[in-house]
């Protein structure tokens, strides 16, 4: 079988360039957040393609494909990077890679490079229908409005607990509701979590924030915080919840300031504690057909601790929305 490496650190990347692989293409999938995890499986043997972002934490695509090359690791590269930039495309060509992808990647276009390397021959097949995608102009000012908002976000967490917080670029994406299940079932490799839902409504727009933070993140942030003796279930939920409130709210604020609109926010659910993602999912099965997803992955700095936060508004949250980014364009 076919070993296929997909290395991203966007949950919602990873699982969109694994669904545009050719369904009949009979391949083992696996997952890696950035290089570093990259290398260890490439080192494993699983990865005869690697499919590899660019700009990732701990270890970026750049350093990726040098280390290959140093290592001598037999894969095949194809970049799939939203950096179009003329150098990137050059540079990683010259690192030893064979093609790169613009992001959003199709299921016709990677199709059409795998066809191209002879990675896999092209069948006779009908493209699968696929909804109109983001234009490119409006996903960049949507990633520069929730930059600006996690930005508050991670400050006020940051003074908080007195630490350094890494912030990561926002990754916003209209995927279909029923992909979430299979999107945030990749969270920390099906690590056990605990998570809080949050809905949120504004004139014209509404949608949930979901802030999901793993069991081992919980034990890091208790020391932080320097709570001595057993974290019981109790103090881990207080702690889920007072950060959750921190960073749903405050990305909220920021990102409604900007749009000069106002949410109103529900009461914190919490929707499981120490549980699987899938059974988490479970519980809280949306009604929508589309979601606009912004998803943001908070880091401390000297601690194994990642809070995942996505935002996901209703597709009839969008015309709004995006008639406010429309506005903002025209500045430029």
């Amino acid at each position: 079988m076919y070993s296929v490496l997909i290395c991203d650190d966007s949950l919602v990347a990873r699982k969109q360039v694994a669904k545009c692989l050719p369904q009949d293409w009979d391949v083992a999938i696996h997952f890696a957040r950035h290089g570093g995890e990259a290398i260890e499986c490439l080192t494993a043997g699983k990865g005869q393609l690697l499919l590899l972002d660019l700009n990732m934490p701990e270890m970026d695509g750049y350093q990726t494909l040098e280390a290959i090359g140093n290592q001598g690791l037999k894969t095949n590269v194809i970049v799939v990077s939203g950096d179009v930039q003329p150098e990137a495309r050059e540079r990683v060509i010259r690192l030893g890679a064979l093609d790169f992808i613009r992001k959003p990647v199709s299921a016709p276009e990677l199709l059409d490079v795998l066809s191209k390397h002879k990675l896999i021959n092209a069948p006779e097949a009908e493209e699968p229908q696929e909804f109109e995608p983001l234009d490119p102009d409006i996903r960049d000012c949507y990633q520069e409005i929730t930059n600006i908002a996690m930005g508050r976000a991670g400050d006020h967490l940051a003074r908080t607990l007195n630490v350094f917080v890494h912030l990561p670029i926002p990754n916003v994406n209209l995927i279909e509701v029923s992909e979430l299940h299979m999107l945030l079932s990749d969270i920390e490799n099906h690590e056990r979590v605990s998570a809080v839902c949050q809905g949120f409504v504004g004139p014209g727009v509404q949608g949930e924030a979901l802030c999901i933070l793993s069991d081992s993140s919980l034990d890091d942030v208790a020391r932080i915080l320097n709570i001595s003796g057993d974290v019981d279930d109790q103090k881990q939920l207080e702690l889920l919840m007072d950060a959750a409130s921190i960073l749903i709210g405050t990305c909220l604020s920021g990102i409604a300031e900007q749009l000069d609109i106002s949410f109103a926010q529900g009461q914190p659910v919490v929707l499981g504690q120490h549980r699987n993602i899938t059974e988490i999912i479970a519980t809280n099965k949306l009604k929508w057909k589309r979601t606009l997803a912004i998803e943001i992955s908070y880091g401390l700095e000297g601690y194994n601790t990642v809070c995942e936060l996505l935002l996901l508004f209703t597709e009839s949250s969008m015309e709004t929305l995006n008639y406010k980014l429309a506005h903002l364009l025209e500045d430029f």
